[in-house]
């Protein structure tokens, strides 16, 4: 007797998911190119090559990197005391590391920048040795990487939970270091689940708007985002110059992460795991 699935069969949910698909993605990624495609190509490499727009994209996707980098490594970290330790306050840091999903983004910002002002509590402290943090790239960078960081920690905690500590303990029993079973057990099998969430850390920080404007200081060749130029263009009723901009964005980025994920595909063996090994 066959079995009857609780959700209609491949037919109709494949039809709602491409319905869902296109209507929140598909649809709206296309009208950025055909807004942009009104202007000629011309047009749109004189846009895409102006100073400023190349400025732009420097400063969003150096910064977006490097926030993306540094949560790897912190984010990582944080996973594993989480997961490999017990301590009093362990459920309340686990808690707090969500905190950058519920609060608002301008919030972060505006708190970021009194934080580490010259006369800040931080930013006082860091004038002296010559680090200055608000509207600077360095700047951008705290903020991207506090908005940020939440996508590398809960990517790489599920599989940091499910490995198995035998495979570790016997690694041990047959002479292997501490050093040497970090590298050559956990490690490889953190490796996809870390380069997700650096992906995912990155095109979130690339996005990033809210959190931005209030630290940059927003200064044309030096702290302005390409997010922010998009606006400026579409507050000058420049709409054909903001969604060129965006197009130019959009292409980057999914050359950028296709790329990353086709360097996870070649680290997992170029093999789709699926569940139940089948």
């Amino acid at each position: 007797m066959k079995k009857k699935n609780v959700i209609p069969g491949f037919g109709i949910t494949f039809g709602f998911s491409m319905l869902y698909l296109s209507l929140l993605v598909l649809i709206p990624v296309s009208m950025v190119f055909f807004n942009s495609s009104s202007l000629g190509f011309e047009k749109l490499w004189e846009i895409a090559s102006s100073p400023r727009v190349l400025s732009s994209l420097k400063v969003s996707f150096t910064t977006a990197f490097a926030a993306a980098l540094i949560n790897v490594f912190f984010g990582f970290l944080v996973a594993w005391v989480i997961e490999r330790y017990s301590f009093p306050g362990k459920k309340i840091m686990d808690g707090l590391i969500d905190l950058p999903f519920a609060l608002p983004t301008a919030v972060a910002g505006i708190s970021l920048t009194t934080l580490y002002a010259p006369n800040g509590w931080i930013g006082r402290f860091l004038e002296p040795l010559g680090i200055t943090v608000s509207y600077t790239p360095l700047g951008i960078v705290v903020a991207l990487i506090f908005i940020s960081f939440p996508f590398v920690v809960r990517t790489v905690q599920p599989v940091l939970q499910n490995f198995d500590k035998e495979v570790e303990e016997a690694a041990s029993c047959l002479g292997a270091t501490k050093l040497q079973i970090f590298r050559k057990v956990i490690l490889p099998e953190m490796f996809p689940a870390i380069i997700t969430g650096f992906a995912l850390a990155f095109s979130r920080a690339l996005g990033e708007y809210g959190s931005v404007v209030f630290i940059s200081g927003n200064m044309p060749f030096k702290t302005e985002i390409a997010p922010l130029l998009i606006r400026t263009k579409l507050e000058q009723y420049d709409y054909a110059g903001g969604t060129a901009v965006a197009a130019i964005m959009l292409v980057m980025s999914f050359l950028i992460l296709f790329s990353i994920n086709y360097f996870q595909w070649k680290v997992s063996g170029g093999k789709i795991k699926r569940v139940g090994g089948r």
